[in-house]
């Protein structure tokens, strides 16, 4: 910008010089001009007073006439003040007030006698050998006839007008001079004036081209560089909205990006990765940073997703699929990649869109696996209901302690199957949540002491010790029904596997918090027995429905192997969390551990 404000003053001063000079050099030949236009007109009109004073026409020779001309023109010239020239006719000199006639060359053409030739009059200005500088020539013819007997011419010297044009010129330098510093100096306040807003508005363009869109220029003139002001203004402002609604878009879709739970990659069409998404990163268990901005093929991507890339890229066809991947560890993954277009002709590109399916098909496995076991555990009893009722049919019925035993078998089976679909109901209204629960205050001793009471004859019949330890005044918020069935489930299990002498034990216990030993949000109980224990393979699945450990004991002691998958889905709704530690042979320990108070 210093630069464009020298530029600009340098400018205004050849301008202003330009025309003062110009100006000055018209005045000078203005007034050159006019001067020698007065001086000539007196020179004709002193020379037309000198033709009618004298009788200009005589004759003689040669010598007598310039004798005589010479003595009237040097009585002339003290009075005129200049120098006078008697041309005849033919140019001869016949007379002159300064030199001899008789040296002089012919007159006739001469630029001035000519121009009196064809009008009467003339006038010319050149510069004189003889005198040494510029003289004024002015010429009238001697008398008014066609045929003139000669022509009278008078000179001035020009120095004086020289003279004086030379002062006008020295007065005109110094005046440019001054004039330029004057003009050098308003120049450069007019340019620094001009640029200085220009200088504003150039920085705020600047800090807005740099993503500064609150940058703004203050606006004091209405003249053309104000209105400049405010069109920037008006830019910057709209510019502004722009970025901030492009950028809360930015933000909503990094955000609806990087929530979602599919992983999203981009690729263009150099198969170049380009986008990609956090969920990615869990998906493939690589970072960002190793996948954005590589080609595909030299990527970490899974191989079968590569050929489908490589495939869509050539093809321009979506392509739908599943794959194994086994890093970082074994998962089922569903890849949509469909290609992206910027219009109907030109492609821009690849979209991936990959899918843990892992969990989807342990569901379905699971599903399966659940009906194949509803069946399997439906067929057993209906089977043996089945089987001993046709063989009394068939003719027991005769044999009354047959008929007896076989009725028994009958009813066991059928009770069985009545815990059973029992079960089943139960465990699916509470995994589709359908059962309320009632949170109300309980006051754990007494109800473990109720709880204990209800297994007790159980426990009794086995030959098995049941033990208890609550604090006195312990409270817990939970769904009394539901709770008691939690712990009337786990107290059966350590019951039905304890050997006969068995111990099965009952600790509630608040969960201390770094406030102080009066202040807990939790509460702990642990239900420990003294059985033949889990091993260690079984543990990560006992939770499952319809999975047992010792299957044929289980079903020796009337187990429907739905017992702990209720007991895990009832301490989730009571937002609480269930744990198991066991050893072969030693016993087993669940931990629940609740919260005190739920919210409302």
């Amino acid at each position: 910008m210093n630069k464009f404000r020298t530029r600009l003053t340098v400018i205004f001063i050849i301008m202003i010089g330009l025309s003062v000079t110009a100006a000055g050099i018209l005045a000078a030949k203005l007034q050159e001009n006019t001067y020698i236009q007065a001086q000539r007109e007196n020179m004709e009109r002193e020379l037309h007073l000198i033709v009618s004073t004298f009788d200009w026409v005589a004759s003689g020779t040669d010598e007598e006439l310039i004798r005589l001309y010479n003595e009237r023109i040097s009585q002339l010239k003290q009075s005129a003040d200049a120098r006078i020239t008697v041309i005849r006719a033919d140019g001869r000199v016949l007379g002159d007030s300064d030199h001899d006639p008789l040296t002089m060359d012919n007159h006739l053409d001469r630029e001035e006698v000519q121009e009196a030739i064809r009008s009467g009059s003339g006038h010319s200005i050149r510069y004189s050998d003889t005198l040494g500088h510029n003289m004024l020539y002015v010429v009238i013819a001697s008398d008014a006839s066609d045929q003139p007997f000669g022509y009278i011419r008078m000179a001035r010297d020009l120095s004086v007008v020289e003279s004086s044009l030379r002062k006008l010129w020295l007065f005109l330098g110094g005046g440019l001079a001054v004039l330029f510093l004057l003009a050098g100096v308003i120049s450069y306040r007019l340019a620094h004036n001009m640029t200085r807003p220009l200088e504003k508005i150039i920085r705020v363009a600047q800090q807005i081209s740099h993503r500064d869109a609150r940058s703004r220029v203050t606006v004091t003139r209405n003249d053309e560089i104000g209105m400049l002001g405010r069109a920037i203004n008006t830019m910057a402002d709209s510019l502004q909205r722009q970025v901030h609604r492009i950028q809360e878009n930015e933000s909503r879709l990094k955000s609806v990006l990087d929530n979602m739970p599919s992983g999203v990659m981009m690729a263009d069409l150099s198969g170049k990765i380009v986008l990609l998404n956090r969920a990615v990163e869990d998906i493939l268990g690589f970072a960002a940073e190793e996948l954005r901005g590589t080609v595909y093929t030299e990527a970490k991507l899974p191989f079968e997703l590569k050929q489908m890339i490589r495939e869509c890229l050539e093809t321009h066809d979506p392509i739908h699929d599943e794959m194994i991947v086994y890093f970082p560890e074994e998962r089922i993954l569903e890849a949509n990649i469909s290609p992206m277009a910027r219009n109907d002709e030109e492609w821009s590109g690849i979209l991936i869109v990959l899918h843990n399916m892992t969990a989807v098909r342990r569901l379905e496995r699971m599903r399966s696996e659940f009906v194949a076991n509803v069946s399997h555990e439906l067929k057993t009893p209906v089977a043996a209901v089945k089987g001993f009722a046709e063989t009394l049919l068939a003719g027991a019925m005769d044999d009354k302690e047959t008929a007896k035993s076989f009725l028994q078998i009958i009813y066991d089976e059928s009770e069985r199957l009545n815990r059973l679909i029992g079960d089943i109901l139960e465990l699916s209204k509470i995994e589709s949540r359908r059962i309320p629960l009632q949170f109300s205050p309980i006051e754990m001793e007494h109800f473990v002491e109720q709880t204990v009471h209800v297994v007790s004859a159980e426990a009794d019949k086995r030959g098995i010790r049941l033990e208890s330890s609550v604090p006195p005044n312990l409270f817990l918020e939970a769904d009394e029904d539901r709770l008691r069935q939690i712990m009337i489930n786990l107290l059966s299990n350590g019951i039905n596997y304890t050997p006969e002498g068995g111990r099965v034990r009952i600790d509630v216990e608040p969960v201390e918090q770094e406030e102080g030993p009066e202040s807990y949000e939790r509460v702990r109980i642990t239900i420990s027995d003294t059985g033949i224990g889990i091993p260690k393979k079984d543990l990560p699945r006992i939770f499952e429905r319809f999975y047992r450990v010792d299957k044929a004991r289980s079903r020796s002691s009337g187990g429907t192997g739905l017992g702990l998958s209720i007991v895990k889905h009832l301490v989730e709704l009571h937002k609480g969390t269930i744990s198991v530690e066991s050893d072969a042979g030693l016993g087993s320990r669940f931990t629940i551990e609740l919260p005190v108070i739920h919210d409302s």
